[in-house]
């Protein structure tokens, strides 16, 4: 390829879209596909160009780049007959970023393999404030020729680049990253319940703990998150609810008990039963809130 490869990218969603706003503030050449028309047109206006369909954004490009929202998503933008992948150019790069089940990972990448595709799968954490930022942690999977070609283009929207194995292990370290996130989460909001209503301002909660072995990059980036009671997504629970269901169903598969996992989940779920769904994760401080009874920074009462 001559100089800059023309990048085309699937999806802009509250990730999708800052990271493809990256790229051209990089310089880079993008098309671009949603399926909803606004972001598309935000997108244009900052000097991408609009494709008509997945397929025909990867039949121009020379790397294509998907972050959608679910395994159902993932097919229907990549695989089958009218997908991105089978429009894709033999010697192009298909990297999917969205967060999906190993299996299909695997799957699409024996279809792009077939057509003289090149493959990964490249989930990321870092959230919103990452994408923006352009300091994502990228993880991953398929052949590390593929991931040398993809290089340029993840250092534009990552800090941090692990190839952590073959086709499939991008999206097994990112079920992994997801089981400790949710964990962090409601740990978080536990443990600020349990000290607003033993008396002491949350606020200096964090200030304490951020010194020793709890900090944690969460503490940080969603303290107002808490603080103010702003559930604003960053990341929905719904993303993440759906994230889990992939951890566990793999562990499933190999017999790896994740009880802590499986009990974040039902918090997930009761958030969602209540209508939160579209809240950010920070919203497990409700459920952590209604078990004890307590509003954070509410004065307990003698």
């Amino acid at each position: 390829m001559a100089g800059d490869p023309k990048i085309g990218f699937i999806g802009l969603g509250v990730m999708g879209a800052p990271m493809a706003g990256n790229l051209l503030a990089a310089g880079r050449e993008v098309i671009a596909w949603n399926r909803s028309p606004g972001p598309l047109r935000e997108l244009d206006e900052a000097g991408a160009r609009a494709g008509e369909s997945p397929a025909a954004v990867a039949a121009e490009a020379d790397i294509v780049i998907s972050i959608v929202s679910d395994d159902a998503a993932l097919r229907e933008v990549l695989g089958g007959s009218s997908g991105a992948i089978a429009a894709a150019r033999p010697g192009s790069l298909v990297i999917d970023m969205s967060t999906v089940s190993p299996a299909l990972a695997r799957r699409l990448a024996a279809e792009a393999a077939a057509r003289g595709v090149g493959f990964l799968d490249a989930p990321v954490s870092g959230g919103d404030v990452g994408a923006r930022e352009g300091t994502l942690s990228i993880m991953v999977g398929g052949k590390a020729e593929d991931v040398e070609r993809a290089r340029p283009v993840f250092e534009v929207l990552g800090s941090r680049v692990t190839h952590v194995g073959a086709a499939g292990a991008g999206q097994v370290a990112k079920a992994c990253n997801q089981v400790l996130v949710a964990v962090i989460f409601a740990g978080l909001a536990e443990a600020l319940v349990l000290g607003s209503k033993l008396g002491v301002d949350p606020a200096a909660i964090l200030d304490a703990v951020g010194g020793g072995m709890a900090a944690n990059r969460i503490m940080e980036v969603r303290r107002d998150n808490f603080l103010e009671h702003d559930f604003a997504p960053g990341f929905k629970v719904d993303l993440h609810h759906k994230d889990l269901e992939i951890a566990l169903a793999a562990s499933g598969e190999v017999d790896a008990p994740l009880p802590l996992t499986a009990e974040v989940q039902q918090m997930f779920r009761q958030l969602r039963a209540a209508g939160h769904g579209g809240e950010d994760d920070s919203a497990l401080l409700r459920v952590a809130e209604q078990r004890a009874a307590h509003r954070l920074g509410d004065r307990r009462e003698e």
